[in-house]
């Protein structure tokens, strides 16, 4: 593991840059600030190397606003409708910061902080902590959260989170990393092959508000439970401005623990990403508000379907939705959640 300066905050505050690697050679690059995946390294079907997340080539692309490039979203990923909710009788007010509803932890949430200097008991391993004060973003409980970023030699980087808090509270955090396996910046992510397991999604309104009910994908267009190109049925998902921005109700493992979520492939590099979670849900978004005016990594214009993100997840407006899975954490509890990338070829 190397550590290394990759500038500073606003208010002059370092903000560092670790390196991870693997035996096979590939390579992860994680920050403080945000507690961001900055870059993913893997081989294609040839082993030739290319990093296959979007981002920025330094820290000032992220200190500015930006789509979430790769960030701990939270306290509460996804949205609240109105940004509202009641938790044991009483009204907690957040941050409007997408119309009238509350989107992925507020205006300063989890990804504006430059959490501590990572630190572990091995090479392969960075952990992330910050305290988020009670009332930030208008949620209750003073919350201490630890993001913790490992690379395995099984080509695995794996996300483990975990909270406590001293009042109740609502929690959902997730990364926010826009994949391309063919390389971030190399055209869109359109062609590539994806499944999922899931047999139902929520459906939502315009807003990408929950219309409260959980339906079945039923070989429509959101139907991915057998490998689909993600362009196949694109131009089924009308409105504006377009696209799959969806969560999807997982099937549950037999065992009860880790779920395989999703399955990419690339056909051109050969390149494979599966993703496994505890999660209940995942966000597959194929970055549709993406419009060119953002340049990222080597100068390059990040274009509508530039990357997808594949959130692991608690379901949206789980709070004002007492029939979704609890997202409430209390006093004496402790939250666990962890999502693993195993990057393969074929």
């Amino acid at each position: 593991m190397q550590k290394e300066t990759f500038g500073q905050t606003p208010t002059g505050e370092p903000v560092e840059i670790y390196t991870l690697g693997n035996r096979h050679g590939l390579k992860a690059r994680v920050m403080t600030w945000g507690a961001a995946l900055v870059e993913m390294h893997v081989p294609d079907r040839h082993g030739v190397l290319a990093d296959v997340t979007l981002g920025f080539d330094s820290l000032e692309g992220y200190l500015a606003r930006h789509p979430y490039f790769g960030v701990t979203t939270g306290r509460f990923a996804n949205r609240i409708a109105g940004g509202r909710f009641i938790l044991d009788g009483a009204i907690y007010t957040l941050a409007a910061n997408d119309g009238e509803h509350h989107l992925h932890g507020g205006v300063n949430a989890l990804d504006r902080q430059n959490w501590r200097n990572g630190t572990s008991s091995n090479d392969r391993s960075v952990r992330f902590t910050h305290t988020s004060a009670d009332g930030a973003e208008g949620y209750p409980g003073t919350l201490d959260v630890a993001v913790i970023y490992t690379l395995s030699d099984d080509n695995e980087l794996r996300i483990d989170y975990e909270a406590t808090t001293d009042k109740p509270t609502v929690l959902n955090l997730t990364n926010h990393a826009y994949w391309n396996l063919a390389g971030a910046g190399v055209g869109d992510i359109l062609g590539h092959e994806l499944t999922l397991h899931a047999r139902k999604f929520v459906p939502v309104c315009s807003a990408g508000i929950p219309t409260g009910g959980i339906e079945p994908v039923s070989a429509g267009p959101l139907d991915f439970l057998l490998p689909k190109i993600i362009a196949k049925d694109f131009a089924r998902m009308t409105g504006e401005p377009g696209g799959y921005d969806h969560n999807f109700v997982l099937d549950p493992s037999a065992s009860g623990g880790m779920t395989v979520a999703a399955e990419v492939h690339d056909p051109t590099s050969g390149r494979v990403l599966t993703v496994s979670t505890t999660e209940p849900g995942i966000q597959f978004y194929t970055g549709n508000y993406l419009d060119g005016t953002v340049t990222g990594k080597r100068g390059t214009a990040y274009r509508k379907n530039s990357g997808f993100c594949l959130e692991t997840q608690h379901f949206p407006d789980s709070p004002n939705r007492p029939h979704f899975p609890s997202t409430v954490l209390r006093p004496g509890q402790i939250f666990r959640s962890s999502t693993v990338h195993r990057f393969s070829t074929r």
